[in-house]
């Protein structure tokens, strides 16, 4: 079963960067894709980036240019690079792992951005 664990969150003005970190640990060696959702209060969750075991990238429409998805594979470790920060942005971001038909999730890890 694969765990993860966010971090890397906090609270930045508009324009600002973070770079969130997802670590990811036990029967990883399967692992399809992993993506980056976000969940706004009142809002349903959203796919924000993924990337596949092949190294194929997606992003959503609302972060495209902006944000960016890449992995250092020796570490287990996916990372999500977030520059030009909206208001908009503020939500609570999921590292999710796909694993042979099976989705994990983190806990999550708070992004609030300031106008």
């Amino acid at each position: 079963q694969v765990q993860l664990v966010e971090s890397g969150g906090g609270l930045v003005q508009a324009g600002g960067s973070l770079r969130l970190s997802c670590v990811a640990s036990g029967g990883i060696f399967s692992i399809d894709q992993m993506s980056w959702f976000r969940q706004a209060p009142g809002k349903q969750r959203e796919l924000v980036a993924l990337i596949t075991g092949i190294g194929t990238i997606d992003y959503g429409n609302s972060v495209k240019g902006r944000f960016t998805i890449n992995r250092d594979i020796a570490k287990n470790t996916v990372y999500l690079q977030m520059n030009s920060l909206k208001p908009e942005d503020t939500a609570v971001y999921y590292c999710a792992a796909s694993q042979r038909g099976s989705l994990y999730w983190g806990r999550g890890t708070q992004v609030t951005v300031s106008s």
